[in-house]
């Protein structure tokens, strides 16, 4: 079984706060969505595998190392793409894919619209970014989709999350780690997470 990992970092629970209250403004969200991801990439990339290369500093020659692996960031869109900045600022050199999807309103079931992922996928290690894991629906497509495009090691980066996602991605894909800043307490009937952020991707682009 994958491993589930729940953050709790003081500065993780000060962004969620943020995040959360519906007063804050489109800048403060999207920021702060930013950097949550960001704090917890720092975790999720513990296991990245690393190469051992000679380096000479100023005094002497140094033993060192380099990522020995390519990284993929994939958001979902639209919402996925407010964590992107936030990891790709810890690992500069990551490509970024892109899935489509969005969620049919009554039968709450994820529709692709659009995929397209650099060449190195098969290679990479893939951090799949959405930060609502609701139904689980979409996250399961999304890594169906990379794993037909040959991805082998897939990672979850979400913000907020409920026990039946949860249950549904592992079930789907026992094989990827999910990484949340806060399991939250359920879904509504029309399928939201309660207290949740509210609509994620209108909130980080302003659209409502």
């Amino acid at each position: 079984m994958s491993k589930l990992i729940i953050f709790n970092h003081p500065l993780i629970h000060h962004k969620l706060t943020i995040i959360r209250d519906e007063k804050t403004n489109t800048k403060d969200f999207r920021q702060s969505v930013n950097e949550i991801a960001n704090l917890m990439a720092f975790e999720a990339t513990r296991d990245l595998t690393l190469k051992k290369v000679e380096t000479k500093t100023p005094i002497a020659l140094a033993t060192t190392y380099t990522l020995g692996c390519e990284v993929v960031i994939v958001p979902i869109l639209r919402a996925g793409l407010g964590m992107v900045d936030g990891i790709q600022s810890l690992i500069p050199t990551a490509k970024v894919g892109h899935i489509g999807l969005y969620r049919n309103d009554e039968t709450l079931e994820p529709q692709l619209y659009y995929a397209k992922f650099p060449s190195t996928l098969p290679d990479a290690t893939v951090f799949l970014v959405d930060p609502m894991l609701a139904t689980g629906g979409s996250a399961v497509a999304a890594i169906d989709i990379l794993k037909k495009h040959g991805a082998k090691k897939i990672i979850y980066m979400g913000i907020v999350g409920v026990d039946q996602g949860i249950a549904n991605l592992q079930k789907h894909h026992p094989d990827v780690d999910i990484y949340l800043a806060a399991k939250d307490e359920r879904l509504n009937e029309k399928g939201y997470i309660v207290p949740g952020l509210g609509d994620c991707g209108d909130r980080i682009f302003g659209t409502k």
